[in-house]
């Protein structure tokens, strides 16, 4: 095992099954940072969404994929270069990868590619066999999704991160408050049926509340007119935002949205009080700082 990838491992207490696996995909998340890093995405793109909030932020739950938007729009943009450079950057810390772009079934904004490892075989390179990992089927697939917006909507903050591990690199990444308007706007406008919720966008929800992070609702509101879910001469105000809120999260199925996350936390205790009324009323307390400003800064 390379040294820099054991070091890597000490930071997680793996008992199960899941907790190695989750681990394990964490790991190659920042090693596939760090090939984008060296491929210079972070000149024209940034990384947001749970991954991001994660690693960067102390997120306390695992995430799947990792999400980029480009700072500007272009038509041109192609991920398959980008894929490469993953490919050969997971090659160097030991793991043998297939990174490949995802070809579009029609027109879209989005650029997707797919990390395919195989999970027991590199988990037996960072962990000597013992259950769990023995439980482990052989032919598992461990899969990341890469997904960049190439139509990025407007009003979002930026800043540097830097990632010591398993190298020093740096990394673009969206502002916590942009993060949050991105979090808010898959709450609402996400397009599930029969009051089916990502538990996962319920949790983090929380999780920002909890840290009174402030909001970049310019950002919200430019991300709600370019889904539709806003008109283009519609204006976003708190008032209105938490009255959305209310509707959805009476809407819920709170069970439902339990059995998304329960695979990506630690303490299941934490989703106990989950309800319409907890989630109404942590919005009317705890969503108070709004950003009145949204000048995007690269």
């Amino acid at each position: 095992m390379h040294s820099a990838v054991e070091d890597m491992l000490k930071k997680y207490s793996c008992k199960t099954a899941d907790d190695y696996k989750n681990a394990l995909k964490e790991i190659l998340q920042e090693i596939a940072l760090l090939g984008l890093f060296r491929a210079n995405l972070f000149d024209t793109a940034a990384f947001y969404g749970g991954s991001a909030l994660r690693i960067f932020y102390g997120l306390d739950r695992f995430s799947e994929d990792l999400d980029f938007s480009l700072l500007k729009k272009s038509d041109k943009f192609d991920i398959a270069p980008y894929c490469d450079f993953i490919r050969d950057e997971m090659a160097a810390f030991g793991f043998e990868t297939e990174v490949t772009k995802k070809v579009k079934s029609g027109k879209s904004n989005i650029e997707s590619a797919f990390i395919k490892a195989g999970t027991l075989i590199h988990l037996l390179q960072i962990e000597s066999i013992k259950p769990p990992v023995s439980a482990i089927a052989g032919n598992e697939l461990l899969k990341i999704k890469i997904e960049i917006d190439t139509n990025p909507p407007a009003g979002a903050k930026y800043e540097v991160k830097y990632l010591l591990t398993p190298v020093p690199c740096h990394v673009r990444i969206f502002s916590v408050s942009s993060l949050f308007a991105g979090k808010i706007h898959a709450l609402l406008c996400r397009n599930w049926k029969n009051g089916r919720m990502k538990g996962r966008d319920l949790y983090d929800y929380v999780w920002y509340l909890s840290r009174a992070t402030p909001l970049n609702i310019l950002h919200l509101q430019e991300r709600m007119k370019q889904t539709g879910h806003l008109e283009e001469e519609e204006r976003l105000t708190t008032a209105r935002l938490r009255e959305m809120l209310a509707k959805k999260f009476s809407a819920i199925d709170y069970a439902q949205a339990k059995q998304d996350v329960l695979p990506f936390i630690k303490d299941p205790r934490t989703l106990e009080l989950w309800s319409a009324d907890f989630f109404r009323s942590i919005t009317r307390e705890k969503l108070v700082h709004i950003e009145k400003t949204g000048n995007t800064n690269a």
